[in-house]
């Protein structure tokens, strides 16, 4: 006797089909539970004849039966399992139906123009000092982001030894004694292939993006930029560097702002100094910003070194210059009031919204 062939074999055939429809009826995961638990549960039909199966004398049979009814449920649990995938893809399908976002509205609507980007604070920081350097007669120059150990360290008068060349500081794209690759350090290596490839006389700045081995606080990160300015003629003097911060600062921050150096130490010039400003907070009395001195830091200078004016093909006793440099991100800071460094990183539109 096979299993087709016993009383409950018809009731077990209908009990799976009539399961079976009422699964693929199911529209959602909470009909298709309960359609699921009334084919298998212990009230449902399948349950019932399984109960019985003590009834039925015939050992072989009874086994058959048994037997009947496991597949019958595996059957049923087969169906409400491919039922169960149907309605998560159109679960899914509706959700991004859902949260699609028509982007002509947002580029044609009505409000569009509440909706447009900004411009970065560092690159509007950026843009206006070359403004101002390009008004008071300087070219901008750029370079390579990836440079060369002479470039980088040589050139600037910085010999193996110098502490900026250790992996403390620098980011090493390959390491070789005989001339390691680097992530620049600074934006000076350009005044260095400025000078190998301009003649004198040279009046140029160049802004870029520099890295560094730091630890991000208020006021560092491992990538930032930086502006410097070279100039290189006849017969330029420390009062003409004095002269040319003074200008753009009083350009770039205002009439009131006023410029203060005090002496430094760089390898790449000599005389070297730090240059400070009025602090546009506080207007010079005073105030947390400026820890009370009412000055705050914006960079270096100096006088370049006949080192770095030999390293290029120049004749230190021929031609003179100066040179500075100080980070975008503390212009920016600076001139919009941003206390923290990282906010300029973050990518929160509704903070550019405020500028």
């Amino acid at each position: 006797m096979s299993a087709h062939n016993t009383p409950q074999s018809a009731a077990i055939e209908s009990a799976v089909a009539e399961a079976v429809a009422q699964i693929g009826a199911a529209s959602s995961m909470d009909d298709l539970r309960v359609a699921t638990n009334a084919a298998t549960g212990k009230k449902g039909p399948l349950a019932a004849i399984k109960a019985g199966l003590g009834k039925i004398a015939d050992v072989e049979e009874r086994k058959l039966v048994g037997q009947a009814v496991n597949e019958a449920l595996v059957r049923v649990q087969g169906a409400s399992d491919e039922r169960a995938a149907v309605l998560k893809r159109e679960s899914f399908a509706d959700s991004i139906a859902a949260d699609r976002v028509d982007m002509s509205e947002l580029a044609l609507g009505a409000s569009a123009s509440s909706r447009r980007g900004r411009t970065h604070l560092v690159t509007q920081a950026t843009e206006r000092l070359e403004d101002v350097f390009i008004g008071l007669g300087f070219q901008i120059a750029e370079g390579p982001e990836v440079e060369t150990d002479f470039h980088n360290f040589e050139a600037l008068n910085m010999p193996p030894s110098h502490p900026a060349r250790s992996m403390w500081d620098t980011l090493f794209v390959e390491a070789d004694p005989q001339g390691s690759v680097v992530l620049r350090t600074h934006t000076s290596p350009v005044q260095i292939r400025v000078m190998q490839e301009w003649p004198p006389p040279i009046y140029a700045v160049m802004p870029g993006r520099v890295f560094r081995k730091e630890t991000p606080d208020a006021t560092h990160m491992p990538v930032f930029h930086q502006i410097e300015g070279l100039v290189v003629d006849e017969g330029i003097t420390l009062g003409d560097l004095f002269g040319t911060i003074d200008a753009f600062t009083r350009a770039y921050f205002g009439p009131s702002i006023t410029a203060r150096f005090l002496p430094s130490f760089f390898p790449f010039t000599e005389p070297s100094a730090e240059f400070s400003v009025t602090c546009i907070f506080c207007e010079g009395s005073g105030c947390t910003v400026c820890s009370r001195t009412g000055w705050i830091e914006l960079g270096g200078c100096g006088m370049v070194d006949p080192n770095v004016f030999r390293s290029v093909g120049y004749d230190p006793e021929q031609v003179s210059g100066f040179a500075f440099g100080f980070g975008m991100e503390r212009m920016a800071q600076i001139r919009f009031g941003v206390d923290h460094v990282k906010a300029f990183f973050d990518d929160d539109i509704r903070f550019l919204r405020q500028f």
